[in-house]
């Protein structure tokens, strides 16, 4: 399936590995009871999760290579250039999350100074952009990279009369896309189209939906309407109240329905979004998910999307394969690692520990 200006170059994950496919989740009349956990579960299993995650990446980069005819209209932009788009901005938010000089923080600069060689440090951006005028995608892969300091000058003359049109205005997606395409504009440092308040108002999030409704579909929609309000997790303030408050009551009992349906790239971006919320973290939830999804983690690090995870060890230098197949898995891996690294992040926190005070906050819409 080719992405085009009203779909999701980011995909949304389901059965099968296919972007877009729906996944299904159990419904929960209310707040799931917690299993006890030791305190310090999470801390105890992160710092491995993420190197392993990454160690992975950092192996298959080679996998994430757009192919020769990257801009012929035939090639599935799903294949190609949203994976490369998903590691560029995955692992820029890793390296912003991870301390300098870290082996994790390394190796996330490493793999996005890769992703950047792939689009030829924006020229086939450029050139894409020309292609395809009428289509989000290119400028939000390219924000990814502007986000991290990485910029092209020819793109962004291009794009600036471009965003300006009233097509661009009005093109017609779902709100938690359109919000995105705010985000982007604010990293690429220009006039947002639409007011992003008004966007994040007619989300699934943004309404405070039942959470009994909470499915598949739903909780992709959810999810990346918290990146993008966020900036991926750097901006945890932009979340108000309301939501923060819906939030921290709700993902303990839909985590819990993705781990007993093996949802474990769901599971991922639910963690992530637990910790990108303002203020001390939800320890409670993260202490009790992610032991579980770090066993789910193969021995080489990779993570799947769906379903009964391997258990065979890691295959040594010219020994059996990888327990599945790349486009099964390297999302849902990059998710744990950028969940892990914003974990870590919220749990070092001041106000998390006990005996620490975090700062008030004022909720605010952006």
């Amino acid at each position: 399936m080719t992405t085009t200006a009203t779909q999701d170059p980011e995909g949304h994950p389901g059965p099968g590995g296919r972007p877009g496919s729906p996944g299904r989740t159990p419904a929960h009349p209310g707040p799931a009871p917690r299993k006890h956990t030791p305190p310090g579960a999470a801390l105890a299993v992160l710092p491995h999760v993420l190197r392993g995650a990454l160690a992975w990446t950092d192996a298959h980069r080679a996998d994430f290579a757009l192919p020769d005819d990257v801009l012929d209209p035939r090639t599935q932009v799903n294949a190609t250039l949203k994976p490369l788009g998903e590691l560029a901005q995955l692992c820029s938010t890793v390296r912003a999350a991870t301390a300098p000089g870290t082996p994790e923080h390394e190796v996330a600069g490493a793999l996005v100074a890769y992703a950047w060689e792939q689009v030829e440090a924006g020229d086939l951006l450029l050139e894409l952009l020309r292609l395809e005028p009428f289509a989000a995608y290119p400028y939000e892969i390219y924000a990814a990279f502007a986000g991290y300091g990485l910029r092209h000058e020819g793109f962004e003359a291009l794009a600036r009369p471009l965003t300006a049109t009233r097509a661009w205005a009005h093109t017609e997606q779902h709100a938690n896309r359109q919000l995105g395409l705010v985000n982007s504009e604010r990293r690429v440092g220009v006039v947002t189209h639409t007011d992003a308040g008004g966007v994040l108002s007619r989300t699934w999030l943004g309404g405070l939906s039942e959470p009994w409704m909470f499915e598949g579909p739903s909780g992709y929609a959810l999810t990346h309407t918290v990146f993008h309000l966020t900036d991926w997790g750097r901006m945890p303030d932009r979340v108000p109240q309301k939501i923060d408050g819906y939030l921290r009551t709700w993902l303990p009992a839909w985590a819990d329905g993705c781990l007993e349906s093996g949802q474990w790239d769901l599971t991922g971006e639910l963690l992530a979004v637990a910790a990108s919320l303002p203020g001390p973290a939800p320890v409670e939830l993260l202490d009790a998910v992610w032991p579980v999804l770090a066993d789910v983690q193969h021995a080489s690090g990779c993570v799947p999307e769906t379903g009964v995870p391997a258990r065979d060890p890691a295959p040594g230098p010219g020994e059996a394969p990888d327990p599945y197949p790349f486009i099964d898995c390297y999302h849902s891996t990059l998710v744990t690692a950028f969940a892990a690294a914003l974990s870590l992040r919220s749990l070092r926190q001041p106000g998390t520990q006990p005996g620490e005070t975090a700062p008030g906050r004022e909720g605010h819409i952006p």
